[in-house]
């Protein structure tokens, strides 16, 4: 079908939520990209930092169709194989010495995270202690729970009543952040390089006094890696270039290569929490989707790979920054988690500039082309993309 031919059928049978730029995508190789009219495209946005092992990757359909022709689904009333091995891999990786449980969303393992963190006030303190902090300009989800949790404002509207129990403090403010950690708090939660509020690392040395001041109360400190894990900043997870030790780390996206899948991830601080029957999903850790994501630690976990990540990092950093643009003022962000800075509210005018002359882009906060390309993206599609900028700054 012609990309017009899928729109107007789109437009009789899927609800109309999201502002989809005007391609139909139809097949890739590697980190490039073709639509169902033949255009090719340099892909810097990997479904959103999902496909970190790019298109037509063998050891993922290997991996995949060896487990399709054994079992796709299970349940968690059986013990598998592949789920077991995932959650071995992530324990032993990140030395936290915890346990796992899946689920299969961002939004979800927050929503976990959340759930985890009253739990283990409630165990220890009985009611009351439920708030968990969270930042200004972070974003945690589309569930009423994981909205509420996002320290944006814009988010916070048509689903009431939300979920009480938030509060916000500014990112790299240690004193606003104790104002807001009162006795009522259970936990803090952030994310070490703010995505959708517009690609914002975290200074070093306030994580760092977060983490010492959760120490101090108690508090749970869980660390959202949902954009950020699974190779994505050069390290398997961000925290591990941050010098912290979470109690709780949620991912998602990369996980799987691009099949549907979460996970938290609980230190040995706070990993017996949550006890059977009070959390579970249908398709957590499901083995179609954790052979994909074995395969996906095995490849992106090794220290080679993610030395090349965050080579290639600083290789499109340096490229963009070299054009010498005036439309360009700045470039932030670890690895292969960039924004590049713009005028504000100009940002999604050169992201669809970007897409009209073949390179794929998504926009962040205000101000900020977002680009999270495949990990596994070569240096000659690299300088394909920077040919196209230079046209288009």
């Amino acid at each position: 079908m012609t990309y017009n031919e899928l729109k107007n059928e789109e437009n009789k049978y899927v609800m109309n939520t999201y502002g989809r730029f005007p391609i139909a995508l139809d097949h890739g190789k590697g980190a490039t990209l073709w639509d169902v009219e033949g255009k090719k495209y340099i892909d810097l946005a990997s479904g959103i930092g999902v496909n970190c092992m790019g298109y037509d990757n063998q050891i993922l359909i290997d991996a995949i169709t060896q487990q399709a022709h054994k079992i796709m689904h299970a349940s968690n009333l059986f013990t598998t194989e592949p789920m077991v091995q995932v959650a071995k891999k992530l324990v032993e990786k990140t030395h936290l010495n915890g346990k796992v449980f899946f689920a299969n969303s961002g939004a979800e393992s927050n929503e976990g995270a959340i759930k985890l963190a009253r739990k283990y006030s409630f165990d220890k303190y009985g009611e009351g202690r439920y708030k968990i902090v969270t930042l200004v300009n972070s974003f945690h989800g589309r569930t009423v729970t994981t909205l509420k949790a996002t320290g944006q404002d814009r988010f916070h509207n048509y689903f009431f009543p939300f979920t009480e129990g938030f509060d916000y403090a500014v990112a790299n403010d240690i004193d606003d952040v104790r104002r807001k950690a009162d006795d009522m708090t259970c936990a803090i939660m952030m994310e070490l390089v703010q995505g959708e509020g517009g690609v914002l690392p975290l200074d070093q040395e306030f994580v760092k006094q977060v983490e010492a001041l959760c120490r101090e109360k108690d508090m749970l400190l869980i660390i959202d890696e949902v954009q950020t894990g699974i190779g994505r900043t050069g390290s398997l997870f961000a925290f591990q270039q941050y010098g912290i030790r979470p109690d709780v780390v949620t991912m998602a996206k990369g996980l799987g290569g691009g099949v549907p899948i979460g996970a938290v991830l609980a230190a040995d601080t706070c990993c017996n929490v949550l006890t059977p029957g009070t959390h579970a999903t249908t398709f957590g850790g499901t083995p179609l989707v954790c052979a994909s994501a074995n395969a996906v630690l095995d490849h992106v976990g090794d220290p080679k790979f993610l030395h090349e990540v965050k080579e290639k990092g600083e290789y499109l950093k340096n490229g963009i920054l070299a054009l010498g643009k005036d439309s360009i003022h700045g470039v932030r962000g670890m690895g292969l988690m960039l924004g590049i800075i713009v005028d504000e509210g100009k940002h999604s005018a050169f992201a669809n500039k970007l897409i009209e002359n073949g390179v794929l882009a998504i926009t962040a906060g205000k101000n900020a082309v977002r680009l999270l390309p495949p990990l596994i993206i070569s240096k000659e599609e690299m300088d394909e993309a920077l040919a196209v900028m230079a046209k288009v700054f």
